[in-house]
């Protein structure tokens, strides 16, 4: 537990047999459950996984390769089974620092957010770490995700790097766009539930490992879940009260102090 709270780490995991153990055993002692979800992989990637002997840790497979947004999916619709009351989504590969995930806790912990997001660019040195296309990438879908998701004040809209609370994921139904886009789609269904959004420094880890994202794979669905989310952003805003339908109450409403149990307790 983390102040008391119960936390999951959601791990999807495709085809890295070679990094998957190092990942899982960089999960901090006071995670609870961890959450592999080998995505339908062609090597020993969930077996790997298995054989780390980690406390708390479920494996669970695709038949077949479905995205790791679906993996994602799949991972929180078992966290809350599980009844963790907030939810990190760690990767596979380990391209993520395990000393950054008690700061994507605690604006949860306390109450000021239902979703934390890491934002690589608040740390220095970013510039000369992450490679320069997708740098360029990034910094490009960042600002078409403020204007889509309505999100302003977030920047670093790619990063998987994230925490949610129980009630954030009930709210939301644990849908996700199933592959590339998921992060864009995931915040813009945050938007239309009212929830709160924070984001925290975090470091980007590459390691000298090559990123399996090729343009073709990615340009075509998010531009899809981005056009997506600004027409339902254009509904739900302006079209909706033109033609005089009545608004649909947020199910997280921002307030100034939410109640913990609307953030964080467990499905009863």
């Amino acid at each position: 537990m983390y102040r008391r709270r119960t936390i999951a780490v959601v791990m999807p995991a495709f085809n890295v047999e070679d990094r998957v153990e190092r990942a899982v055993l960089s999960v901090p002692g006071f995670v609870d459950h961890v959450i592999v979800i080998d995505d339908g992989s062609d090597d020993g990637t969930g077996a790997v996984a298995r054989r780390t002997g980690r406390p708390g840790l479920c494996v669970l497979r695709h038949p077949q390769n479905s995205g790791v947004g679906a993996a994602i999916a799949t991972g929180y619709a078992e966290a809350l089974r599980l009844g963790a009351e907030i939810t990190a989504v760690m990767a596979g590969d380990g391209q993520m620092d395990p000393a950054d995930l008690p700061a994507l806790l605690d604006p949860v912990v306390d109450g000021r957010a239902e979703y934390v997001k890491g934002n690589r660019f608040r740390r220095r040195g970013v510039w000369r770490v992450m490679p320069k296309a997708r740098l360029f990438g990034n910094v490009v879908l960042s600002l078409l995700t403020r204007l889509t998701s309505g999100y302003w004040h977030i920047f670093d809209s790619q990063c998987g790097y994230t925490a949610i609370s129980g009630g954030a994921l009930r709210a939301i139904g644990c849908r996700l766009f199933a592959r590339y886009g998921y992060p864009n789609d995931l915040l813009a269904r945050l938007g239309e539930v009212g929830a709160r959004v924070e984001e925290v420094p975090v470091r980007a880890v590459y390691d000298g490992q090559r990123s399996g994202i090729r343009p073709w794979t990615v340009v075509y669905p998010i531009l899809f879940v981005l056009l997506r989310s600004m027409g339902r952003r254009l509904w739900r805003q302006r079209l909706r009260p033109l033609l005089g339908a009545r608004p649909v109450a947020p199910a997280l409403a921002p307030q100034p102090q939410a109640p913990k149990h609307l953030l964080s307790a467990p499905p009863r």
